[in-house]
């Protein structure tokens, strides 16, 4: 098996666009909830704490009007940040992870397919979890037998959005 990403083009409604807005801050915003009490942890016990979105929810009920996985790759992505600080086999070291500022952070997040809410729509839409239908311009159709394993949108600093989705394929049938 194989993978491979294309990045498609979207045109988000203004509703979209403002829960894309509210997923980039929510993501922002947890990633560095739990490096904090990551460090807190570790300065009162000695040693680094396991955090999970989950625990916020209560406190920030905004966390809930996004896409759950969406933050969840968030806590996957911190935890690899802290793998990567702590390797010694490694030859150049990454250092200890930093708190991501508003003004200095890429607007994107990811989101995972699971049965099927990611999906491409007669060729003219993508399906997002807590989105819905957006607008995109398919350049390149994935073959059938390509299975879609996770999407990253992203907004570039000019304010247009795309949506990398990736698939998964059998190495042995692509013809490419």
């Amino acid at each position: 098996m194989a993978n491979k990403a294309i990045k498609y083009r979207v045109y988000p409604t203004t509703e979209q666009s403002t829960m894309f807005s509210k997923t980039f801050g929510c993501c922002r915003k947890i990633y560095n909830l739990m490096l904090s009490d990551k460090i807190e942890g570790y300065r009162t016990t000695g040693k680094f704490p396991a955090v999970t979105p989950v625990q916020y929810k209560d406190e920030y009920p905004y966390f809930r009007e996004v896409d759950s996985l969406a933050l969840e790759n968030v806590q996957m992505n911190l935890q690899a940040a802290f793998r990567h600080a702590f390797r010694k086999s490694h030859k150049k070291n990454n250092g200890f992870p930093k708190f991501k500022f508003a003004k200095h952070f890429r607007r994107s997040y990811t989101t995972n397919n699971q049965k099927g809410t990611v999906a491409i729509i007669d060729n003219k839409y993508i399906r997002l979890p807590k989105i819905g239908k957006v607008k995109a311009v398919i350049h390149r159709v994935p073959e059938s037998g390509w299975l879609i394993k996770s999407a990253t949108v992203s907004q570039e600093s000019d304010g247009r959005y795309y949506i990398s989705v990736l698939f998964e394929f059998d190495k042995g049938k692509m013809l490419t």
